[in-house]
């Protein structure tokens, strides 16, 4: 197997049985075809738990903590006992201990980690949730576990945490992993493995916009980059099938203090496991 066929399996690729039926609504009805999308667009998928990720979980101390905001729990992964917490924060259809080759090397340094099953992942309650409910849990996990030195995000999770900084999250620096940028492009990419026509992404932008009352743009990491001031570390691989690259570019142009660093034959997950990655971060939080 090539290099970039291992990187394209990486991606998580939608049942047919589901192509098929978006196909069918889209003859059938529009505002059909775009429910069925939000519904699917708001769904994750909650994978089996790697083996590599059994220690983690057998050793953390794990509670559920209620989110009054979104008016739901979400499951606490507290790993170490050290006074010092760093905050991990996993991506879409991941899990609080997706980021478990960073967290055993910050134990190392003295630190302990806080991560989460977002709503609707991993051991936590529900079937739906958007990244405003990832933003939502930060917030209260800072006011109820807090303070964090710093903050770890992959995809979705990095976008979560550039929001949470402009909500008052307070850390000394924070990282972001193959995180995703303009809301819109990540709608209309989802479209796009759906099979609908393009159309359909202005349609769901303003599905969410009408049901939610906000402006899906706002949060879009490079817009929400402008106003945050913590130095921030930018990783991602140039090979990445699920966050194009010009993601972390965009991202970098617009903030005010980061660093950024590009891997190649990473792709979108295997990022979080490579020693050297994990190096990078752990010198740019001790600098």
């Amino acid at each position: 197997m090539t290099k970039n066929k291992e990187l394209h399996a990486q991606s998580l690729k939608i049942p047919r049985i589901i192509l098929i039926t978006a196909k069918l609504l889209e003859l059938i009805s529009q505002k059909l075809a775009t429910l069925f999308a939000a519904k699917l667009f708001t769904t994750p998928i909650k994978h089996k738990l790697p083996k590599r990720e059994h220690e983690m979980d057998k050793n953390s101390v794990q509670s559920k903590v209620y989110i009054p905001e979104i008016n739901k729990k979400i499951v606490l992964y507290h790993y170490g006992n050290c006074e010092r917490k760093i905050l991990l924060v996993h991506g879409w259809s991941g899990r609080g201990t997706q980021l478990v080759k960073i967290a055993d090397a910050l134990l190392k340094l003295g630190f302990s980690t806080i991560s989460f099953d977002a709503p609707a992942h991993g051991k936590s309650e529900g079937s739906n949730t958007l990244m405003p409910e990832f933003i939502a849990s930060i917030i209260e996990l800072q006011k109820q576990l807090g303070p964090f030195e710093y903050a770890i995000g992959h995809s979705l999770g990095g976008m979560a945490i550039l929001n949470a900084v402009i909500k008052d999250l307070q850390v000394k620096k924070a990282v972001i992993i193959g995180s995703g940028d303009i809301i819109q492009d990540i709608i209309d990419d989802f479209v796009k493995q759906l099979r609908l026509k393009p159309t359909f992404g202005i349609r769901l932008k303003e599905h969410f916009e009408s049901k939610f009352n906000t402006e899906m743009d706002s949060y879009s990491a490079s817009r929400v980059a402008k106003d945050v001031k913590t130095p921030t570390l930018i990783i991602h691989d140039l090979h990445d099938t699920d966050v194009n690259v010009k993601a972390a570019h965009h991202i970098h142009k617009h903030l005010k203090n980061s660093e950024l660093i590009i891997t190649e034959g990473l792709g979108h997950r295997k990022i979080l496991g490579n020693d050297k990655v994990v190096e990078n971060i752990l010198t740019f939080i001790q600098k």
